[in-house]
Formats: structure tokens, C-alpha cells, sequence
């Protein structure tokens, strides 16, 4: 099972079988070149970007919050405005904030809460997000591809590797971990001497995190380790 694929044309193709001939004309005569193939080596810059999480639940509790908090605000200016008096907990912020110096402990938490508070909707909205989509790379020399991105879970991808780790003869259990930048594998060897298996999972779980197609390589590492006995 490939992790990067696309639908190939079936049919009444234009399509040489073999990749390497140049496709004939109506006439039979040969074309002028051989058929552009999907080269997944090449990665476009954009391609390897992350992708952008909506963040619907939170920005839904800031709009929610700041209508509720303007709302009220509002109707107790018009409430002012009106010539009714203000609203008991709006004179005591006033005269707190009035009365209260700037190294008040009370003064303090709440400037750290608000600070927190900030830094966190900062964050939010300058980064990505989706840590567990890991962004593929794009194949180039295949029509209608240029807009299309794809992304792999980084769980599906723990399964894959760890699936390719317990078939190396000599690993009986294998824990995989895979990151944006690190693939991380934890083997346990009940026979066969523990440098051989290292070698063979190091082969096997390369090629297999290439042939992932990720648009960035992550680093491998591999640990091999006797079971507890007992």
C-alpha cells in the first residue's frame, strides 16, 4: 500500500504502457517525446507547508464572549445616557482601578491573566495548528495537480512503520512515534543478536518513511532492546 497516490486515467488512454517509449500519433508515427511521468522526488516549496486549522471553537468563545461583554457594556451606557444610574459593579471597578496602586497583588494576577490570555489568541492565530496532519509532497508532470494538497495522519503513519517494524524477523513487539521532524522506533528483540536486528530495522523503516512521501524527511531513530524477564 502506497501512501501517495493518485487516480491514473483508465480507458481509452493516450498513455504509452511503458513509460519509457514515446507515445505514436494517429498516423503511427512516433511522438515528438516520452509521456510526462509523476516524479514524487521533487517537491514544490508550497507543498511543504502546513495546513491551517480552522479553530472554530475557540474563536466561537472569543465572538461569543466579547458580544456578551459589549452588550453589556452598551446597555449601561444607554442606562447612563438615559438618567438612570450605573451598574453597581462598573462603580466599584471604576473606583478599584482609582483607588488600587499598580503593585497590588490583585492588580498583578489580573495583568498576568490578561497577558496570558493574549499571548495565547497570538499564538492561535499565528500558528498553523493540525499537528497530527503531516503535509505530503506534490507530484509534478501529472495535469491538475498543481492546486492539490494532500496531508497523511501522523497515527496512520505510526501503523504503517510499525506494521513494516514487526515483520523484521527477530522483533517480537515495536513501538513507533512520528513527528513533524523525527520518527521515533522502540523494538524489542527476542532472538537474533541485537545489532543485526538495529541494521535491518534502520533498512526497513527507511525505505519505508520514504516511501511515505512526506514533504519533509523526518530523521529516524531506532532502539533495540531485550525483553524484561520475568
Amino acid at each position: 500500500m502506497s501512501a501517495n497516490t493518485w487516480r491514473q486515467p483508465t480507458g481509452d488512454s493516450d498513455l504509452s504502457s511503458d513509460p519509457g517509449q514515446a507515445t505514436p500519433s494517429a498516423d503511427g508515427t512516433p511522438g515528438a517525446g516520452p509521456v510526462p511521468t509523476a516524479s514524487v522526488g521533487a517537491s514544490s516549496r508550497r507543498s511543504a507547508r502546513r495546513f491551517w486549522s480552522a479553530r472554530r471553537i475557540p474563536a466561537a468563545i472569543v465572538a461569543m464572549l466579547s458580544v456578551a461583554a459589549t452588550g453589556l457594556f452598551l446597555y449601561d451606557v444607554v442606562s447612563v445616557r438615559a438618567g438612570g444610574p450605573a451598574m453597581r459593579w462598573r462603580r466599584r471597578l471604576a473606583e478599584e482601578l482609582a483607588t488600587r496602586p499598580l503593585d497590588d497583588i490583585w492588580m498583578i494576577v489580573g495583568a498576568a491573566v490578561a497577558m496570558a490570555l493574549g499571548l495565547w489568541l497570538f499564538l492561535l492565530a499565528v500558528t498553523p495548528g493540525l499537528r497530527g496532519l503531516l503535509p505530503m509532497r506534490q507530484p509534478t508532470g501529472v495535469p491538475g495537480t498543481e492546486e492539490v494538497r494532500a496531508g497523511l495522519d501522523r497515527r496512520a503513519a505510526a501503523l504503517v512503520l510499525r506494521d513494516r517494524a514487526v515483520q523484521v524477523p527477530g522483533v517480537r513487539s515495536a513501538r513507533v512515534a512520528v513527528g513533524r521532524r523525527k520518527v521515533k522506533a522502540r523494538a524489542e528483540a527476542h532472538f537474533r543478536d541485537l545489532e543485526e536486528v538495529r541494521a535491518d530495522l534502520d533498512a526497513t523503516l527507511g525505505e519505508a518513511v520514504t516511501s511515505l512521501g512526506l514533504a519533509r524527511q523526518p530523521a529516524l531513530t531506532v532502539q533495540v532492546r531485550r525483553p524484561k524477564k520475568g
